[in-house]
């Protein structure tokens, strides 16, 4: 697959780096330049991620990171089952449990959310870092649900990081995923205060999180190419749609 001259490789993290210098210079060079163009791909074009993946993962699959890096491509593409398997070889590989809670979350992209419940409540759990422990509540959660187990789903979310006032890179995601279960269970107003905390938090655009807020408070959006047709025909849109929309841009992103 063509990759820019200016992807030179160097690009990567310096942990990656180390584990190439195992590799002839050259092919070192290659993989790099592989890997490079998986993570910026992954979220804008996982199709084309994946095809590098592909290419980095014929060239070196004894390295941990092609191997991980070929977990995620897979897993954009909701290649569960090779997702699943090239986690685990770069798991046997680094003798690592950071990849635990995506393991899970890939059982339940197969179908099996009680195998990724026995993974949350596994020891493997206790090893990991903050960040990847609420990423493992929230896959936990998500299971809970795909079970039909809304309540259960909510008090799984129910946590010290749920509560605290404090705003971490996971907070977003954590308060959006609890209003939505709260919606799901048609606790609508305790959801709208909650959706509400989380575009507080929601810093980067993580979440539609101010989509769903506004949803729930009566506004709608106008597609601004009807809303210039509607003008054209003689017509003005209504105050409401107008501010809606403003707010959407000014505010909202969707994941």
């Amino acid at each position: 697959m063509p990759i820019p001259e200016e992807v030179t490789g160097d690009e990567i993290d310096k942990d990656v780096r180390q584990e190439l210098q195992s590799l002839p210079k050259t092919l070192a060079e290659d993989v790099a330049r592989n890997l490079v163009m998986v993570a910026r791909l992954l979220d804008e074009d996982p199709e084309a991620a994946y095809g590098y993946s592909r290419v980095a993962l014929r060239l070196a699959s004894r390295v941990a990171a092609v191997r991980e890096a070929a977990g995620f491509a897979a897993y954009a593409n909701q290649k569960y089952s090779e997702a699943l398997a090239e986690f685990r070889a770069a798991r046997r590989m680094t003798g690592s449990v950071e990849l635990w809670p995506v393991m899970a979350d890939c059982e339940r992209g197969l179908g099996r959310p009680e195998k990724a419940l026995d993974m949350a409540g596994a020891p493997e759990v206790h090893k990991l870092d903050k960040a990847s422990q609420v990423e493992m509540r929230l896959v936990a959660a998500g299971a809970r649900r795909d079970m039909g187990q809304l309540d259960a789903a909510i008090v799984t979310l129910q946590s010290p990081e749920l509560a605290s006032n404090s705003v971490q890179p996971w907070t977003a995601r954590l308060r959006y995923a609890y209003a939505d279960a709260l919606l799901a269970a048609g606790r609508e107003q305790e959801a709208r205060e909650w959706f509400a905390k989380a575009v507080e938090s929601d810093r980067d655009g993580s979440t539609d999180a101010s989509d769903r807020l506004a949803e729930l408070d009566g506004v709608e959006f106008v597609d601004a190419l009807d809303e210039h047709e509607h003008e054209e025909d003689g017509g003005s849109a209504s105050p409401t749609a107008e501010a809606g929309h403003e707010d959407e841009t000014r505010d909202g992103k969707e994941d």
